[in-house]
């Protein structure tokens, strides 16, 4: 199928982008790398009279290392994420939830800021934001606000971005000490979206767990950051019982059940890899 009629933006400037955005409303919609919006609006899920190109918007390309944290625009493409030695130095998790997204193909096209924004819960960018208490800056007509990341995703496909914002970046904290970080998803093939999935990393000091995030993905209807599990842990130590940390971290879901895979499965999954992850995350934090 072909998508409904529109008129084509590009602007050069976020200033541009975010005018446009106020000119027309509800009836446009930005486009940052395509491989979600495209697919929508050629299928007649979504249709929009104007798309504002993001693409010609340099200063969205950026990755920043500033204050504690890692700075990466919205239009920096996954691949180049997924290959840049200054995000697999700075934030791993980050690094290493990237190459699970699609193929590679996609990758080359897809943003970082457009897989957030989009805010599909079975997507692994979401439960990494969530996990690392990441923080996303929107940019509107009333100027820059700063979201916190568990305040971000309302719904499936809704996040908290009001009527004309842009997601201009994300800002990933850089945890300091000793850390280990690891994702662990199931799905039916490589390049699938998730049936489940986790996205942990944790801190340690001795035998301590000094810090912990947990989010998991695919189980509900938006990523999820299961605190209950990460005081467990915090609780437990390196020595915690992960089989019970995981048993915890599936207790409170309601997985959606569909033809790809029913709600209880996803449940008893979830605490499987849960438990994988953590004992990966922290052999490595201990080693």
């Amino acid at each position: 199928m072909k998508p409904a009629p529109f008129r084509y933006h590009a602007p050069e400037s976020l200033e541009n982008a975010v005018a446009l955005l106020a000119e027309h409303g509800d009836e446009a919609k930005p486009l940052a790398g395509g491989q979600s919006l495209v697919p929508m609006l050629s299928l007649r899920l979504a249709s929009f009279e104007h798309l504002v190109d993001l693409n010609g918007v340099a200063s969205l390309s950026s990755i920043a290392r500033t204050n504690g944290s890692l700075r990466i625009g919205a239009m920096v493409r996954q691949a180049t994420a997924e290959h840049s030695p200054e995000v697999a130095g700075a934030v791993p998790l980050l690094s290493r939830a990237l190459p699970l997204i699609g193929h590679f193909q996609i990758r080359n096209r897809g943003t970082i800021g457009g897989s957030i924004a989009h805010g599909d819960p079975a997507s692994e960018l979401p439960a990494v934001a969530l996990a690392l208490r990441a923080t996303v800056e929107a940019e509107g007509p009333s100027g820059t606000r700063r979201i916190a990341s568990e305040d971000f995703f309302v719904s499936t496909w809704e996040t908290a971005l009001r009527d004309g914002e842009i997601l201009a970046a994300v800002e990933f904290p850089v945890w300091s000490g000793t850390c280990g970080f690891a994702i662990e998803e199931v799905a039916r093939r490589h390049g699938d979206f998730a049936l489940v999935g986790v996205a942990c990393g944790v801190e340690v000091n001795g035998p301590s767990v000094v810090r912990a995030g947990i989010a998991m993905f695919g189980v509900g209807p938006t990523a999820i950051r299961v605190a209950a599990a990460e005081h467990a842990l915090i609780a437990g130590g390196t020595g915690a019982d992960l089989t019970e940390i995981g048993r915890i971290a599936a207790n409170d879901l309601t997985p959606p059940d569909d033809v790809h895979a029913s709600s209880a499965y996803r449940k008893q999954v979830a605490a499987v890899v849960v438990r994988r992850a953590l004992s990966r995350a922290i052999a490595e934090a201990t080693k």
